[in-house]
């Protein structure tokens, strides 16, 4: 598994937050706030794989691309960032040595909390 940083969905990502999208929640809310399986899936019916991507700060080249395996470390629910999802992904990233997804990770948090 050769998982990379997905540059569209950083760009995403940090474009959200400029525009205000994001829920300056708590860690522990993540659990709770992530979308389940249904949701991803009407999601992915509805906007597309693309745009599924988008939501994923990891991406993983050597899976098919219409396959939710391909994707790893999302940070929102299709609408807005949260920062529960950011902390959580930022976590697992540095726990699985993908430095270069959590340093983003990182980075995205310090712009959160720029407000």
């Amino acid at each position: 598994m050769a998982i990379e940083l997905n540059q569209p969905a950083l760009r995403h990502a940090r474009a959200l937050i400029r525009e205000g999208k994001v829920v300056k929640d708590e860690r522990d809310d993540w659990s709770e706030a992530a979308p389940t399986a249904d949701e991803e899936n009407a999601f992915i019916e509805r906007e597309g794989w693309t745009e599924f991507s988008h939501w994923h700060l990891g991406i993983d080249r050597s899976e098919n691309r219409e396959t939710k395996q391909a994707y790893s470390f999302p940070f929102g629910d299709f609408r807005k960032v949260h920062r529960s999802g950011v902390i959580s992904a930022e976590s697992r990233a540095g726990q699985y040595d993908h430095t270069e997804i959590r340093d983003a990770l990182k980075k995205l948090l310090e712009l959160i909390d720029e407000d």
